[in-house]
């Protein structure tokens, strides 16, 4: 099914995935990208995408984009976090970015938006487990979750049709980002790693990206979280980690920070209830996957959201 999308973040680890899948499917695209942390080699040239340089927050570029292109479809999956610090480029892209592309997109009459949230919205120490679409937002607790809240704010103010996916721990080929990427840099780099007393939400990029393609070929709205329903130890993840690369390894296991939550676990009922989708990857499959990919690739730098 053809279709003109808009991607921005589009050669970021997400972002380049969900590329591949609506190329596959005929999409026209236009990609836009500042490759801050996106890597041009994420993208392969197709006849069917297009790739701007630049950033989110350039104003009179994303009207004219916008206006131009013509979209029928905006996956907005550009995001600030390499620097947990930066504070005004997180402000920049998170919040300004998702303002300036919500105002382009009604004055074009761009039919839907899809979104990416972060789970930290519901602040480092969650009321519940498994954290409920109920959970009053809390996202205080660092500037990405402040600025990548504010951005759904906007989309939610701009009364476009809209999909907002909270997400848990997304790893595969090309993150950068999180434990995974870290433990396989200090690992193949004989440096030492530890591990804290905390339990996550692991989902396998191909696994989420099925759970994207199903708002994209539907006429989903609102809030969903794609999660894989259950909570690992993030010892178990570097168990995982050790078993791929074939190693024996030992990390130091810390306690945890007070602010730090023991488990960030998403419920994934409404996805599973109305796409029929469930996670088919097991983790230690897809850390082997990701392994391999680490071993193509070379890893020289990981980023954290906090």
């Amino acid at each position: 099914m053809q279709k003109r999308t808009l991607i921005t973040g589009g050669a970021g680890f997400i972002g380049s995935h969900i590329i591949d899948r609506l190329l596959s499917q005929g999409h026209n695209i236009l990609c836009i990208d500042n490759y801050s942390t996106g890597r041009q080699e994420n993208l392969t040239q197709h006849s069917n995408l297009e790739v701007v340089e630049d950033t989110v927050y350039n104003a009179r570029l994303m009207y004219s984009l916008i206006t131009d292109f013509k979209p029928e479809l905006i996956i907005h999956a550009a995001a600030s976090y390499k620097n947990p610090k930066n504070w005004i480029e997180d402000s920049k892209t998170n919040a300004t970015g998702a303002a300036i592309l919500c105002q382009a997109a009604k004055e074009a009459n761009v039919q839907r938006i899809i979104y990416f949230q972060t789970a930290l919205c519901y602040g480092l120490n969650p009321q519940e487990t498994p954290i409920t679409l109920q959970h009053p937002l809390l996202p205080q607790d660092s500037s990405y979750a402040i600025t990548k809240t504010t951005g759904e704010y906007f989309i939610r103010l701009s009364g476009i049709p809209f999909v907002s996916f909270r997400l848990a721990n997304a790893y595969g080929p090309r993150n950068l980002s999180g434990p995974l990427p870290t433990f396989y840099h200090r690992l193949t780099n004989e440096q030492p790693c530890f591990v804290m007393d905390t339990r996550r939400d692991f989902i396998y990029i191909d696994d989420m990206i099925d759970c994207v393609m199903c708002a994209v070929n539907s006429n989903a709205q609102g809030i969903y979280h794609i999660s894989s329903g259950t909570d690992f130890s993030v010892a178990e993840l570097y168990k995982a980690t050790t078993t791929a690369l074939g190693i024996n390894s030992e990390a130091e296991l810390r306690s945890r920070h007070p602010d730090d939550a023991y488990s960030i676990l998403l419920d994934p009922s409404r996805v599973i209830n109305e796409f029929g989708w469930r996670p088919k990857i097991s983790l230690t499959e897809g850390v082997r996957r990701t392994i391999e990919y680490y071993k193509e690739h070379l890893i020289l730098e990981t980023y954290s959201h906090l």
